[in-house]
């Protein structure tokens, strides 16, 4: 059985290689999402300059709970809305090594329905 140290350890090998090909930009900033068991964070970060631009997560949002769908929504909708305002409409997504699945399926989605290009 795999333990979940064991588990974070293989994730953060995948999103490791997944980095050596992506970076955002200034013109495309990475919109990278982050999952807890509680919780789920997103941010869109310029690499070139080493910043976040918006950021977006349901312990901001005062969710009752950030392990469901529901709640991937709700931050993917806000994340886009926050970006757009910006001025940001395209950028590059980062699913963290995790499986373009469930949460992080749900929150790129709804990012894409607010606006966000990808």
């Amino acid at each position: 059985m795999i333990t979940q140290t064991k588990r974070n350890e293989i994730r953060r090998r995948i999103h490791n290689r997944i980095r050596k090909k992506m970076a955002g930009t200034a013109e495309r900033p990475r919109l990278n999402v982050y999952r807890s068991l509680n919780h789920i964070y997103a941010q869109v970060i310029d690499d070139q300059k080493g910043e976040t631009l918006v950021s977006a997560s349901t312990l901001q949002a005062k969710a009752k709970t950030g392990g469901n769908v529901a709640a991937a929504k709700e931050i993917g909708k806000s994340i886009a809305e926050q970006a757009v305002a910006k001025g940001i409409k395209r950028v590059v997504f980062d699913r963290g090594g995790y499986l373009y699945h469930g949460r992080v399926k749900a929150l790129a989605d709804a990012a894409r329905e607010a606006g966000l290009e990808f």
